[in-house]
């Protein structure tokens, strides 16, 4: 299928073909009949990507706060391919879209194929042919509404959300500054409330358009009209709201806002002006300034626009999906006219020609619509795809099928930690093959394959595991459908690489064991990258053997993390440690040289930090603080092991130090961090090649998940939980 795509390092747009998305339970594919163009918010995005480096960065100042907080984490090195990895990636444009249901994802009941439903995301109504969009950023069209007039579902629903923060009453006077498309559709929802409105523009063309549409008088923000206009209507006290639909960086709107508001009137943000607010002004008419954040509630929830789950309407009375909903009906009964926006309809072919006729200022329009070829065929029977391999019962002596040189890889998952961490490890090495990569977003696909090499992108799981040339497969997804995979390529033969955590229940970790114990293949590598460290593995050899019980504090300074981030999402990937735990756990493990039999976790109330005590059979312990309440400047990892007169140190994987008979210390490290990731991956193809023991026992990687899911029924019991009633 063809996408719209922008590489926001180069500033490229492009019309790219990538793999079809898949249907996920919980929502729907739709073929895309009309997209619209938000000549507001996505120029602003295009013109971006065409600043110079500096420029990028003096418009996105949070962006550099998160790159400089970056560095002092993880190094320049390390930073800096993940910033131009970000940067030389082909992102989405898009958001707002009419189109045809083409398959039902499992626990959608409310369309059906053949439906036509509006859609709303910058992730999921993107200018492409295809589109899977969770429950709650779709909603059905009402019988006889066009779908070009549908498509404008989601720049209405934001317009919608800034009129209800303004909290408009039947024969109040408003004003509303910026007559772009946000403006227009604000003009006329007001009107429809029985709010008067007054609109201000400097294009003319502009405010005839919004006079036409119910505005009762519009004009240049310089000229006096406006305020005469203003004062006629109120009796000189000024309007009841002002609405900033304006864009741009003059402040000009804020000031015209509170020169012509009345005494504790409501001033409500909507799109994206510079926001100096004179002080005194504002303050001696003590203005009600308000944000209105984009379509409504569940707006940045993942739990809301992912997950599907609603917010009860007596307590949320206007949702995302509600105001979509809401604004459809307005335009079927001819409440907002949303034909005398249409500036200019495209094919869907011409879009980069389009782009650039609007950037360069040769196409004026208030709006514009990508209108998307007509299938000729019926779309298909919606359908469930199950991607299992059967095997018969094989006793565990089923022999590991001999690999070639070289090593084809195929991915499953192409995100931020397999395309900075795992990904330029490999295109590096001599003898590996990057076969296929599988993504459920095609786009990610499209990306790893231009940027690592895989010969082929795809979605189909199914393909890759019935593919006898792939020899491993790589799965690098979110937790909660690590195990599933991972049993589905043990039991189609092929080695595994799972990123941690193996398991997020003992269910799941019971059903991998099933599948080795099923197939014969025990070919798994799990993620703990860390104790291949070269720094961590030179300070263990230069501590050497011990002949007592050691005691080992491993301090993880987590901090927290961005809002929205999906390891937040507890119900469906697991608690934060269950997915990252693993990690302190195999390295303990791995330093102790052993594995824990119990297991005590203690958290503080009102907060995520936890405190959890391995205990192992010599006595042994291992104690780790696992926290996101300190301070972001400090190291992320510090270990210390202490054992027969000696003391272990390591700095963050910086600098490391062994105190006993002698002291060492390493030097500083001259480049990155290097948590063994390199080395890590360099034992997984050899053991692949080769057909030799994998780096890690499976024993131990079953132990170490194991710990990890102890410390949730620690926390939930109160006490210590040893890895047999663990398991």
């Amino acid at each position: 299928m063809k996408q719209v795509v922008q590489n926001y390092k180069s500033g490229e747009l492009a019309l790219l073909d990538v793999p079809v998305p898949g249907c996920k339970p919980g929502g729907v594919l739709v073929r895309t009949a009309f997209s619209l163009i938000s000549t507001g918010t996505e120029l602003m995005k295009v013109s971006e990507a065409g600043m110079s480096m500096l420029g990028k960065a003096r418009s996105r100042p949070d962006q550099v706060a998160k790159v400089v907080q970056s560095v002092a984490t993880n190094g320049v090195p390390a930073t800096y391919r993940k910033v131009m990895g970000k940067l030389d990636s082909y992102t989405p444009l898009g958001y707002s879209l009419c189109g045809v249901v083409e398959q039902v994802g499992a626990g959608i009941d409310d369309v059906k194929v053949g439906d036509l439903v509006a859609c709303a995301g910058n992730e999921h109504a993107l200018h492409a042919e295809l589109n899977w969009v969770p429950k709650n950023l779709y909603a059905p069209v009402p019988d006889g509404l066009a779908p070009r007039h549908a498509a404008f579902g989601t720049v209405g629903s934001i317009a919608m959300q800034g009129v209800r923060q303004g909290e408009s009453r039947l024969g109040e006077v408003a004003l509303v500054i910026g007559l772009g498309l946000i403006g227009q559709l604000v003009v006329q929802l007001l009107t429809a409330s029985g709010v008067r409105v007054v609109g201000v523009d400097p294009d003319p063309a502009r405010c005839e358009l919004a006079e036409s549409l119910g505005a009762t008088a519009c004009g240049d923000p310089s000229s006096a009209a406006v305020e005469n206009s203003v004062a006629e209507l109120t009796d000189g006290h000024g309007v009841d709201q002002v609405y900033l639909a304006a864009g741009g960086g003059s402040n000009q709107p804020v000031e015209l806002a509170a020169r012509l508001c009345r005494d504790r009137g409501r001033v409500v943000d909507i799109g994206k002006c510079r926001l100096d607010l004179p002080w005194n002004a504002y303050y001696e008419k003590e203005l009600d300034v308000r944000f209105s954040r984009s379509y409504g509630p569940g707006r940045y929830d993942p739990a809301y626009e992912l997950e599907g789950r609603d917010y009860p309407i007596g307590y949320v009375r206007w949702t995302e999906r509600r105001n979509l909903a809401c604004f459809l009906d307005l335009v079927a009964r001819g409440k907002v006219d949303v034909e005398p926006l249409i500036s200019h309809i495209a094919g869907f072919d011409d879009a980069v020609e389009t782009y650039r006729s609007l950037k360069d200022g040769e196409l004026k329009a208030v709006a514009v619509l990508f209108r998307y070829p007509e299938q000729a065929v019926e779309a298909e029977a919606p359908a469930v795809t199950v991607p299992a391999v059967k095997r018969t019962a094989a006793g565990g002596s089923a022999p590991v099928r001999p690999v070639r040189t070289p090593v084809r890889l195929a991915f499953v998952g192409a995100g931020n930690y397999a395309t900075s961490m795992l990904l330029p490890h490999l295109t590096q090495r001599d003898g590996v093959e990057l076969s296929t990569v599988v993504t459920t977003t095609a786009l990610s696909a499209a990306n790893a394959q231009r940027k690592f090499g895989f010969a082929e992108a795809t979605t189909d799981l199914d393909a890759v595991l019935g593919d006898k040339s792939v020899d491993a497969v790589f799965v690098v997804t979110r937790h909660s459908s690590h195990a599933e995979l991972t049993r589905k390529a043990l039991l189609a033969g092929k080695a595994v690489f799972v990123e941690k955590p193996l398991a997020l229940t003992e269910d799941e970790l019971a059903g991998v064991l099933a599948a080795v114990e099923e197939s014969g293949n025990d070919r798994l590598q799990v993620g703990f990258n860390r104790r291949f460290a070269p720094l961590l593995q030179e300070a263990r050899q230069r501590f050497g053997a011990r002949t007592g019980p050691a005691s080992l504090r491993y301090l993880v300074n987590a901090g927290r993390l961005d809002h929205g981030s999906w390891y937040l999402q507890q119900g469906t990937e697991g608690s934060r440690f269950a997915g990252e735990g693993g990690h302190f756990i195999d390295t303990a493990s791995w330093l102790l040289d052993a594995d824990p039999v119990s297991v005590y976790a203690v958290a503080p109330s009102g907060n995520e930090d936890l405190q959890v005590v391995l205990r192992y059979p010599d006595g042994s312990t291992a104690t780790i603080s696992y926290v996101t309440t300190g301070a972001s400047g400090f190291p992320k990892e510090t270990l210390d092991l202490v054992a027969d007169g000696k003391v272990l140190r390591l700095d963050d994987f910086v600098r490391a130090s062994v105190y006993g008979h002698k002291k060492w210390v390493s030097s500083r490290l001259p480049k990155a961090r290097d948590k063994g990731q390199s080395a890590e991956l360099a034992a997984f193809v050899r053991a692949v090649r080769t057909g030799g023991p994998m780096p890690v026992p499976l024993e131990s990687l079953v132990a170490t998940t194991a710990a990890t899911l102890a410390v949730q029924a620690g926390l939930a019991g109160g006490a210590p939980v040893t890895l047999a009633d663990a398991r």
